[in-house]
């Protein structure tokens, strides 16, 4: 029997608000719209950003297996070819250009601290990627509820406005003009909710990874040493 009115009720409570919806001014249409606008950027960002972290973190994966199998740096390039979309990847990079610079100037790995920032330069840079975009999520999640608000106020002025010059002083009379300017602060959360939530997952992931790039330089470190001992 639950089942048989979940169903309606529903349906009433969807038709409840396009009503809501509809009895609002032009400029409660125009808060809905920003809110819906902000949303549906946040959503593309998400699901944007969902794919790149997880094929990052696939690839950075294949790749430490292979580079850690590697005999040597070209064991280490080969592997890299396979997983280019790899942050791990671009770090290496930058590293072994600049071995190749210090090899074809001084015949070998002379400046280890210039291959360090060289290698702090390839993380720094892969993180900027990583996080960019995030901040329209931050955006959305703190000013939407505000923006719901600021439209929600102005129904509820405009709703008092009428009842003063109908006259009357029932609920009836001013709680439709309410609960239609209550809708903007639901739009102003449901915008909001989403984005917090993701840019918060998001910003874990962000640092999980530039970790993971950071141990992955002193690896990249390790093999210097090994491969170009005196």
């Amino acid at each position: 029997m639950t089942l048989t009115l979940a169903a309606p009720e529903a349906l009433l409570l969807q038709v409840n608000v396009l009503e809501m919806v509809k009895r609002s001014s032009a400029l409660d249409h125009a808060v809905l719209a920003i809110l819906a606008l902000f949303s549906l950027f946040s959503w593309a960002i998400i699901f944007s950003k969902w794919r790149t972290f997880r094929a990052a973190q696939d690839s950075n994966a294949r790749f430490l297996r292979g580079f850690r199998k590697a005999d040597g740096f070209q064991g280490a390039v080969a592997a890299s070819e396979q997983y280019r979309p790899s942050p791990l990847v671009a770090v290496f990079d930058f590293g072994y250009e600049e071995i190749h610079r210090q090899v074809k100037a001084r015949g070998t790995v002379r400046n280890k601290l210039s291959l360090e920032r060289s290698l702090q330069l390839g993380v720094s840079e892969e993180i900027a990627k990583l996080e960019r975009n995030l901040n329209w999520l931050a955006t959305t999640a703190s000013v939407g509820p505000f923006i719901g608000l600021f439209g929600t106020v102005l129904g509820v002025m405009r709703a008092f406005n009428e009842l003063g010059s109908v006259g009357s002083v029932s609920l009836r009379a001013v709680g439709p003009g309410i609960s239609a300017a209550l809708v903007a602060t639901a739009a102003g959360l449901a915008a909001a909710i989403p984005a917090a939530v993701a840019y918060n997952h998001f910003g874990h992931l962000v640092k999980e990874i530039g970790a993971r790039m950071d141990d992955f330089s002193l690896e990249f470190m390790n093999l210097t040493e090994r491969s170009f001992e005196d």
